[in-house]
């Protein structure tokens, strides 16, 4: 029997296996009829520790257009909620389902539901969003074939505004490692990336304090929110931190004159992004967010079909 595939971070997966990832979730977009029995009879956990919109929809929405089964727990809607051990709660799932995917805090209740006989799925952590970053890298790719042009990972410089130590920065300097790609991280000192994670991505990865530095040359920017989800407590601390890097229009001038903006969403408009420029001609936010979608499709083919 093949043993299963657990998709716990970006590098899970080989380059190779990626690429083939995103190539299939561009044909699942073109085509939403394609894969539907992809899942056929098979039942996925899709389990919510925290709250969630794209994440819990999409991945709903998506077993069920491969033809499986979505089945949401949520916290308060099961034992978890009383205090049953993750890995209790993952060797019941595995029983019922062919997948889980775990949308939690910590990484190691992350690993603690990877106890499960079937393939489980990081949907987010505190330290990694790996299902966002599969969009994210989807979208890069479908921006360069809208304009006709060839994308060459190994040219492009992206820009990270914000929080170096949030999750989406460091899946953002995962994927430069991965695709061999230039990552300018500017962050305010104090909210720096672990820096062995800076370190295994080498030349791929420029940190700075000064955003307008990150945005010089950059095809790609990137930024998320400065306060979390369980970081309620910091907010006036983060909110002097990081002033002076909102993302807004002028910011944005520094950047190639054909540079697209992403954000992962939910946005707190005027803070990290002006609302100008998440509604402006530069921003692809919602061809991102839609794009959850297949490329979560195109993922769960891979670990199940």
């Amino acid at each position: 029997m093949t043993a299963k595939r657990d998709f716990a971070r970006l590098s899970s997966l080989t380059v190779d296996e990626l690429k083939s990832i995103l190539a299939e979730a561009h044909a699942l977009k073109a085509d939403r009829a394609r894969g539907r029995a992809a899942l056929h009879g098979k039942a996925v956990a899709i389990v919510m520790e925290k709250a969630s919109t794209r994440t819990r929809i999409s991945f709903e929405v998506g077993v069920a257009e491969l033809g499986g089964i979505p089945v949401v727990v949520t916290t308060q809607g099961s034992q978890m909620g009383r205090g049953e051990p993750v890995r209790d709660t993952a060797r019941v799932l595995a029983g019922y389902c062919q997948a889980i995917v775990f949308r939690t805090t910590t990484t190691a209740r992350f690993e603690e539901m990877c106890i499960a006989k079937v393939p489980v799925i990081n949907a987010l952590t505190d330290d990694a969003h790996p299902v966002q970053l599969l969009a994210d890298l989807m979208t890069v790719e479908e921006v360069f074939r809208a304009r006709g042009e060839l994308l060459d990972w190994s040219k492009l410089r992206c820009a990270f505004i914000g929080d170096g130590s949030s999750n989406m920065a460091r899946s953002w300097i995962e994927a430069a490692r991965i695709l061999g790609f230039t990552l300018a991280l500017a962050t305010p000192e104090g909210f720096d990336p672990p820096a062995h994670e800076v370190i295994e991505a080498g030349n791929h990865v420029q940190l700075t304090r000064n955003p307008r530095e990150a945005m010089t040359g950059s095809r790609i920017v990137n930024t998320d929110v400065w306060t979390s989800m369980g970081q309620e407590d910091e907010t006036a601390r983060r909110l002097q931190a990081f002033a002076g890097y909102t993302v807004t229009g002028e910011l944005l001038e520094h950047a190639e004159s054909d540079a697209v903006v992403l954000h992962c969403l939910p946005a707190h408009r005027g803070e990290e992004i002006e609302s100008a420029v998440m509604e402006g001609p530069k921003s692809r936010i919602f061809d991102q967010a839609e794009n959850r979608l297949h490329s979560q499709k195109a993922l769960l083919t891979f670990l199940l079909a």
